[in-house]
Order: structure tokens, then C-alpha cells, then sequence
């Protein structure tokens, strides 16, 4: 029985996606009971060459190679081959523990979860993995939810790499990653965690999430830039659906609505950070506001508080809020500063 699918969107990582590869194929399963589908996204250097090597010595390794479309299109076509029970989205640029899956597949297997959430760990190095030991004692260290319920209590995570997801409940819903945009995870979570039954937080720690400097999210290349900024504009319109879908029936929905309220307006709070850094007219924003004080986007009323708290964040949405100061200091940043500083080390 295939238990899992693993599904790596891959677009020139040539260098790392071999370390991501050793990690996935560290485990301990049958190797017809998982799968490794490695999606090459039209690859410019040899990442399909690495990925073939890994497959010619390991049969559970799958190749798919399609026209460039980004990591939404690629993942969907992940999904659209995968054959396993349970689906995990990874990042070629990262990794996973040494035989952390068995463990998840055991609770996955007793508890029949549609979201298994797990632990995980933002590095800059490849050295801090588990003894496998440490998994064993985790296994029964868990908590059950509704998808409603843990966004109601967590500040959760966009990305999509710390959770298993049910296949059969993701193809029931319909829901897929958009194609074409940058934050497709972002937009994916929330859609998908509120109609979630069943789910459960595990403190198996699992994730090793590799923070590059170089990444597309981190990329100031202009055209790239400005690109990112429309696409946040358009994530924030996407959560307004969400936010006017979910009932205020009782405490948990309500505080669910307020964090996906929180988490939109963190879209438009760092959409006008990167805003500061970029070529776009600063008039320009005029316009932007005006549409996010439609849906109620902005002032950024909810955005402060447990979630995004501290001197940086308060400063910034003081002035983010008021726009006869915003916009001047916006002109002054871009000209004693310029785009390359990075505010972030305000927070």
C-alpha cells in the first residue's frame, strides 16, 4: 500500500537537491510503501541530471518534467500523479529529519488525521538533525482539532512543508494551490484548514526549513519585485472571501476570524514595507488603499497584537495608518536609505 507521496517542486537546485533527496530516502519504509515525485519545473542547469542519478538507484523516486510554471502548477502536477495516501509538500532546498516518517505514518495510521501537523526548525546549516530515538518519545505527544479551532489558537504557519495532508480530503475539496502567483501557500492553509475535521498537532519534529539569502521571496530584482508586491495585493482580496465565508457562531469562529483578519493584514502590512523598498510611484499606493479600505483591509486595525507585537511593527503601523505621514516618510526612506536597506532589522 503506498502510505505517502512526497512531492518536490524543483526549479534550478542543483546543488542542494541532493542533500533533500539523502534526507527523504533516510527512512526507514518499504520503499513501494512512499514515494518521491520530483516535479522539474523546466530547470535551466542540472537538476534534472541530479534527480535521474537518485532515480536510477531508487525506484520509489518518480521524475515529471513540465513547462515552467512555478511552484502552484508544479505542486498541483505533484498532486494530480501522487498515489499516496497522504501527501507532504517539500522544498528542494530543504530537508526532513533521519526517519521521522515512519513515526508520522504511525500516528497518521492510529489517529486518521485529514491534517497531520508536525514540529520544525528554521536553519542555516545541515547538521541539526534528530537521533532517531528522539521521534520514538514523540509520537504520543499530540493535540486534536478542527481546522477552525487551531487557527482560532495558533498563530499557524503559510507554508505548506509542515503538514501531511489527506489526499483523498484535498481532491474531495477541490482545492488547489493558484498557479502563476507567488504566496500559493499562503492562500492554500487558511482555504484549506477551514474545512478540516479532524486535525492533529504533533511534536514530532520533522521540518528543517533552510533559510537562503538568495530566495525568490527575498529577491530584489525590480520586475520580480513589483510582481510579488500584485500578487500580495491580490492574496489580500482572496482572504476577504475567506474571512466574509466564516460564521461568527461562538468564541472559536470568531477568534478564527480574527486571525485570518490578522494574518490579511500582515499581507498589506509587509506589501507596504516591500512597497518602501521598491521603483512603484509612491502615489501609487493611493490606489491600493483605497481598494483594501473597501474590504476593510486597511487601517491596519487588527494587525497589532499576540500574533505581530513589538517597537518595530508598532512604529511602522502608526505611520502605515496614517497616510499624510506615510507617504512622506516613504519619499525620505527611498532617498537616505535606498531600496538595498533592509528595514526588517527594526523587528
Amino acid at each position: 500500500m503506498m502510505k505517502l507521496s512526497i512531492i518536490l517542486p524543483t526549479y534550478n537546485q542543483e546543488k542542494l537537491l541532493g542533500r533533500c533527496l539523502d534526507s527523504l530516502l533516510d527512512q526507514e519504509l518499504p520503499k513501494d510503501e512512499y514515494e518521491i515525485i520530483i516535479v522539474n519545473d523546466e530547470s535551466k542547469d542540472g537538476t534534472l541530471d541530479v534527480a535521474r542519478q537518485y532515480a536510477i538507484e531508487n525506484p520509489n523516486i518518480k521524475i515529471i518534467n513540465r513547462e515552467n510554471g512555478g511552484a502552484g502548477a508544479s505542486r498541483n502536477t505533484g498532486m494530480d500523479h501522487a498515489r499516496g495516501r497522504y501527501l507532504h509538500f517539500v522544498d528542494p532546498d530543504d530537508y526532513v529529519t533521519k526517519n521521522c516518517y515512519p513515526y508520522l505514518l504511525q500516528l497518521a495510521e492510529e489517529q486518521d488525521p485529514e491534517i497531520l501537523c508536525f514540529e520544525h526548525v528554521k536553519t542555516k546549516n545541515g547538521t541539526d538533525i534528530l537521533p532517531v530515538k528522539e521521534h520514538q518519545s514523540q509520537v504520543q505527544t499530540y493535540s486534536k482539532y478542527t481546522g477552525t479551532a487551531f487557527i482560532a489558537n495558533f498563530k499557524y504557519h503559510n507554508e505548506v512543508w509542515w503538514y501531511l495532508i489527506k489526499r483523498d480530503f484535498i481532491l474531495d475539496t477541490g482545492i488547489r494551490f493558484i498557479e502563476g502567483k507567488w504566496m500559493e501557500d499562503v492562500i492554500l492553509t487558511p482555504t484549506l484548514f477551514l474545512q478540516v475535521r479532524k486535525l492533529i498537532y504533533s511534536k514530532i519534529d520533522v521540518y528543517r526549513h533552510v533559510i537562503m539569502p538568495n530566495s525568490a521571496m527575498t529577491s530584489k530584482e525590480p520586475a520580480h519585485y513589483n510582481k510579488l508586491i500584485g500578487d500580495i495585493e491580490d492574496a489580500t482580496y482572496i482572504f476577504h472571501e475567506l474571512i466574509e465565508e466564516i460564521p461568527e457562531e461562538d468564541t472559536i469562529t470568531r477568534d478564527c476570524k480574527h486571525r485570518i483578519k490578522t494574518k490579511q493584514q500582515s499581507l498589506v502590512f509587509f506589501m507596504l514595507v516591500r512597497l518602501m523598498k521598491s521603483n512603484l510611484p509612491v502615489n501609487s499606493i493611493k490606489d491600493k488603499l483605497q481598494g483594501f479600505k473597501s474590504i476593510q483591509a486597511y487601517p491596519l486595525n487588527h494587525f497589532l497584537g499576540k500574533d505581530f507585537q513589538g517597537t518595530g511593527y508598532s512604529i511602522l503601523t502608526y505611520i502605515f495608518n496614517r497616510e499624510r505621514l506615510m507617504y512622506p516618510f516613504m519619499r525620505t526612506f527611498r532617498f537616505l536609505y535606498k531600496p538595498a536597506i533592509r528595514i526588517y532589522s527594526l523587528f
